[in-house]
């Protein structure tokens, strides 16, 4: 329940003069609801009564119809401002939460990034925030409004009619209630659970059919994978009746308990009327005010059955929330030096691993140097350009960046001067011009053109078309190698002064890898890059090279 309400918190404090008026329109409803039903009961009856006395010339009719006409009206107003302020607020404050967990997954550290599969994000991204509006709207807020409406019932009906019936319509509602909407959010925990996790790997897996369909077709597995699409689909769909079944049991047994609470009233009344404590018409405000105060309960029923499915839904959202930031975050004045990189001392174990990966490695890079990192794979060379990059934290020894240990630069100041090209870097669906602005806010055709050359990749993109040829998820549409250049190209776009390279030539031939390598330095001349490597043509390439393992 604290992630729940700590959900709640962020609702309303996205616009909480929104969420406190939708609130008074909440209790608004249930009141006037209330008020209506009731007056009219008493009106119909109290007519009655007076025709029967003879007392019709001198009933007032005009002031309980114009208060019927009056709640009758409001009622319907506060029900559609509360559902506007309230519908609203709770939009935009999910629509914020979710630009926060893009940012936060975004800045994740890179262990956690490795171990995020796309769809998971997006489920957690869409589907999980959700699952949360019901927290404001269908739990919060109705509880409540209810609570504050049976107050005020209470008052009133001790007042007008009798306190024996007011206590015993607030005790009916109160207890018979907390057991039928416990009983909901019990019946219903487990199957919300299952069922919003079911819809979520039903989900998953249709992406993943989709995405990896060749290899499923080429292997003889798509078979397999549809069956798993479809036993996820039977999965939800099962959860999903359990959900209703003990949605609509909660319903029919709210439905038993306003019907006691309102034959005990019309008894309680009878009795008092027929010992002339009460007016008949006040027996009947007490009857049809126990029936409609049934309104209060119902808007519960569904919030109660899903409490599972939202609370799941939080931890999830809320996962990693207060973790603390990455190296790079902290804030620090950019250093007015050249960048030069340094590692002393650098082990890197991981976790639960049993050796480290790196062991008390040292190097230096001046500016304008290339140093490659040999070594077979598995030994560390794609993790030591991740430490160098501050997306990795070192178990042992420091790193520095022009003399200033890289947990000390912001974020913005690290990236404008360090830049990283891993192995397998992001392209995305659309123009090979989007993916370069990638790169820069500020993107003119000549520069370009200039970094497409750089790679020997201009030929290739004018071939498709130019800078607005398209591509799809991924980059699909051009070659691993192409690819590989247009990650390149965007690299050099951000003129780093370090440049961390791993393996930049993978996939090309060798005439090609020279183009490219000669347009890197041709391009960043006095730009320190480290790269890692097991291409000779790149080890010859670098001034220096390092052995590992």
């Amino acid at each position: 329940m604290t992630r729940l309400i700590h959900i709640f918190r962020l609702i309303w404090s996205a616009a909480p003069r929104a969420m406190a008026r939708g609130a008074l329109l909440s209790v608004a409803v249930l009141v006037f609801g209330a008020a209506l039903l009731g007056l009219s009961g008493w009106f119909i009856t109290a007519t009655g009564a007076a025709g029967l006395a003879a007392a019709g010339f001198t009933f007032n009719v005009f002031g309980p119809s114009a208060g019927v006409r009056a709640f009758a009206l409001g009622r319907t107003a506060a029900r559609y401002g509360e559902r506007l302020l309230t519908h609203d607020a709770t939009l935009r404050a999910l629509a914020r939460m979710r630009i926060d967990l893009m940012r936060r997954e975004s800045r994740a550290p890179l262990d956690r990034l490795l171990r995020l599969r796309g769809a998971s994000a997006l489920n957690r991204m869409t589907a999980d925030v959700d699952a949360l509006d019901g927290v404001a709207l269908r739990l919060v807020l109705p509880l409540a409004a209810g609570l504050i409406t049976h107050i005020l019932a209470f008052a009133a009906l001790a007042w007008l009619v009798d306190e024996t019936i007011a206590l015993w319509v607030a005790l009916g509602y109160l207890l018979g209630g907390a057991l039928v909407l416990a009983g909901a959010a019990r019946a219903g925990f487990g199957p919300s659970i299952r069922a919003e996790r079911g819809a979520q790997a039903l989900r998953r897996a249709v992406i993943d059919m989709g995405r990896a369909r060749t290899d499923l077709l080429v292997f003889g597995r798509m078979a397999a994978q549809r069956d798993a699409v479809l036993a996820a689909d039977a999965e939800t769909r099962a959860a999903l009746d359990a959900l209703d079944r003990a949605e609509r049991r909660a319903g029919l047994a709210l439905s038993a308990l306003a019907a006691l609470i309102a034959g005990g009233a019309l008894m309680i009344g009878g009795a008092l009327v027929a010992r002339a404590q009460i007016a008949p018409a006040a027996a009947a405000l007490g009857f049809f005010t126990a029936l409609a105060l049934a309104e209060t309960l119902f808007g519960l029923r569904r919030g109660m059955a899903e409490l599972g499915r939202m609370r799941d839904a939080a931890g999830r959202v809320l996962d990693g929330a207060e973790a603390p930031p990455p190296a790079g975050a902290a804030d620090a004045p950019a250093a007015a030096g050249p960048a030069v990189l340094a590692a002393r001392d650098l082990s890197y174990r991981r976790e639960g691993a049993a050796r480290a990966v790196l062991n008390g490695l040292s190097l230096e890079l001046a500016p304008g140097e290339t140093l490659a990192v040999a070594g077979p794979s598995g030994v560390g060379k794609s993790t030591l350009l991740f430490l160098c990059a501050g997306l990795l934290q070192p178990s042992d020894g420091d790193i520095t960046l022009a003399g200033r240990a890289l947990a000390d630069w912001d974020e913005p100041a690290l990236r404008a001067r360090l830049t990283l090209v891993p192995q397998r870097a992001a392209l995305v669906a659309g123009t090979i011009r989007d993916n370069l602005a990638l790169a820069t806010a500020t993107l003119d055709d000549s520069a370009a053109w200039a970094v497409l050359g750089a790679v020997a990749l201009d030929a290739v993109v004018a071939a498709r078309g130019g800078l607005e040829s398209r591509l799809g998820e991924g980059g699909a549409g051009l070659s691993g190698g192409e690819a590989r250049r247009l990650v390149l190209a965007r690299a050099l776009l951000r003129r780093p002064e370090v440049l961390l390279l791993d393996e930049p030539t993978e996939g090309l031939d060798p005439e090609t890898a020279a183009a490219v390598l000669r347009g890197l330095r041709a391009t960043l001349p006095r730009a320190a890059i480290l790269t890692a490597s097991h291409r000779a043509a790149e080890l010859a390439w670098a001034d220096r090279v390092i052995t590992l393992g």
